[in-house]
This record gives C-alpha cells, sequence and structure tokens, in this order.
C-alpha cells in the first residue's frame, strides 16, 4: 500500500500544515460526508476534544453533533473509522487513551474548507455511500 501523507517541504515555515494526496482527501471526504455526525462536532472538535458519551444517544443529538441519536457503540464504531482514514485520533493522557476524539491535521483542513464553505457537509451520493461502505469493508478483511 503506498504511503497516503506527504512530507512536508523542508523550506516550509514551522507549524504549516502537512499536504495530503488528492485520494487522501477525497477518501476522507467521502467518509465524512457518510458518517451520521453534523459540522457542528467538528467545529468542536477544533477547541477541544469531545468525550464519547457527549456525542453518543440523546446528547450528542441535541447538541447538534448528530443526524440522529446513537448508541453510544455505533458512534464509537463511526468515529473509530474516521480514525482510520486520518480525521480524528484518541486524546490521550497520563493514564492512556480516553474516551474523547479530537482533530487531527487533515481533520482540521478539512473543516477550514468546509466551515468557509457554509453550515453542512454536502449529502453524499449513492455511489458515495457505495464506495465509503466497500472501502470500510475491505480494511476490515
Amino acid at each position: 500500500m503506498s504511503s497516503t501523507f506527504t512530507q512536508p517541504d523542508r523550506s516550509s515555515p514551522v507549524g504549516s500544515s502537512p499536504s495530503y494526496s488528492p485520494n487522501t482527501v477525497k477518501r476522507a471526504e467521502r467518509a465524512l460526508f457518510c458518517s451520521p455526525f453534523q459540522l457542528t462536532l467538528f467545529v468542536a472538535m477544533r477547541n477541544a476534544s469531545v468525550p464519547l458519551p457527549e456525542i453518543a444517544g440523546q446528547t450528542g443529538f441535541a447538541a447538534g453533533y448528530t443526524t440522529k441519536v446513537l448508541s453510544e457503540g455505533k458512534t464509537e464504531k463511526e468515529l473509530m473509522w474516521l480514525i482510520k482514514v486520518g480525521l480524528l485520533r484518541r486524546e490521550v493522557d497520563g493514564q492512556g487513551i480516553t474516551d474523547s476524539f479530537r482533530l487531527t491535521p487533515l481533520g482540521r483542513q478539512l473543516m477550514e474548507k468546509w466551515v468557509a464553505q457554509g453550515n453542512s457537509f454536502p449529502p453524499p451520493s449513492f455511489w458515495e455511500h457505495l464506495l465509503n461502505t466497500l472501502t470500510l469493508w475491505l480494511r476490515l478483511l
């Protein structure tokens, strides 16, 4: 499998964002659009980590984080897929991995783009749903 991360130009300023291949960005956006999460959740993750209990169930739906009420298990499964495509990471503290999630540099880049373009993500097409499902399924093999 080829690398999807391109090393940043060493002459660029410290702290500049890394660049990603078009396929990586496309796969991440497709996963994002097909997810049950709203832009509101990712905007919150730009500023701080968000714990799983705040995303799952009625709490997440009421906060505008999800498009429907999700069980904690389903929420975690969907968040784990977004980790695999490079949008999120689990928060770590002195005792190990926590139940909180935050954006990766790729996630931050995409959020900057989508916040500037409006209040929501575009609805995914049938083919985007199918391709996202196949990609997820193949990664589980």
